[in-house]
């Protein structure tokens, strides 16, 4: 046998079983119900995948125990000083990436509390890295960079389950002693079984076979929202069912800002108006002055005992 004639056979042989569990996987299966999508109108393909999305739902409600869990063990972390740190790779690191972006301006948490990590890094936000996704060394040197402790949670997401990136990074975390979750749409997988947690959404085939971002990604999404918004609500950056830590940074945001104030105070507009000036345009400030009837020091220094939770800030502004 030539030199190098073992190794390249060794190579084929694993590429042939990779391709053999890809198969398998319910998320690259052909769907019936968009067989012949190429010769349907446009309002045919709007409906079939309509119908398809409408299955989405129903495969996250099977998940609901466990991302329950997940988020527990996120307002932990968090409550405890640690972070969320999210990992993916294409869809899913993108998907990541929003929602970590999102939750520092709509619960006024230190951006430094959530993070993300996508295979080949932030440029891959905007264009497409596809080779990084297949090496397990650099998933490891990712989250070796974020230097995770007992104090953080890692999430893992991936369609297949099976990328080596993330599960290589998940497996990282975990041996660094950081609690970890996977988020992935086929069940039993090496992502799965390498956290913690798993949350397994199955979606099924996809109505263009193999592409993830419809069906698997919309899961996805809908999971790191109940994920990020139910660990924040249980940590009290909401009240009630109000956006109350929001930064009202531009004239929208302001004007949520008095509208959350006239709803959760009482007050008119004009009033809930003032009262957010005096507050420095500060809503979770100027609710604890409403709410306690109290000075914009008092309020600042009880949302600073509560550590930001504003329900708790306003009790211990009436006790002042």
């Amino acid at each position: 046998m030539k030199p190098g004639a073992s190794n390249r056979k060794s190579a084929k042989r694993k590429k042939k079983a990779a391709a053999t569990e890809l198969g398998r996987l319910s998320t690259e299966k052909t769907n019936s119900a968009s067989a012949g999508l190429d010769r349907k109108s446009a309002l045919e393909i709007a409906r079939i995948i309509n119908r398809e999305d409408a299955k989405v739902a129903g495969a996250v409600k099977h998940a609901l125990p466990q991302i329950a869990q997940a988020i527990d063990l996120i307002a932990g972390a968090l409550a405890d000083g640690g972070r969320l740190i999210y990992v993916g790779t294409g869809t899913s690191g993108r998907i990541a990436a929003l929602d970590a972006v999102e939750c520092p301006p709509t619960f006024d948490v230190d951006p430094r509390r959530v993070r993300f990590i996508i295979a080949g890094g932030n440029g891959a936000l905007a264009a497409a890295v596809e080779a990084d996704e297949d090496s397990r060394e650099l998933g490891q040197q990712a989250m070796a960079k974020k230097k995770p402790t007992g104090k953080d949670v890692v999430v893992g997401i991936a369609a297949s389950g099976r990328t080596p990136f993330t599960v290589a990074a998940i497996e990282y975390a975990r041996a660094q002693g950081a609690n970890t979750i996977a988020v992935a749409c086929n069940p039993s997988s090496p992502l799965g079984k390498a956290a913690h947690v798993s949350i397994v959404a199955e979606v099924g085939p996809e109505v263009v076979a193999g592409s993830t971002r419809m069906k698997a990604g919309s899961a996805q999404k809908m999971i790191l929202n109940m994920l990020s918004t139910g660990a924040m609500t249980r940590l009290g950056y909401v009240y009630g069912n109000l956006m109350v830590n929001l930064r009202p940074k531009n004239e929208k945001l302001a004007e949520r800002g008095v509208g959350i104030l006239e709803k959760a105070a009482g007050l008119d507009r004009l009033t809930a108006r003032k009262l957010l000036a005096a507050a420095g345009g500060r809503v979770p400030v100027a609710m604890v002055m409403a709410k306690a009837g109290v000075s914009r020091a008092t309020a600042l220094a009880a949302i600073d005992k509560a550590r930001g939770q504003v329900r708790e800030a306003i009790a211990i502004a009436k006790l002042k």
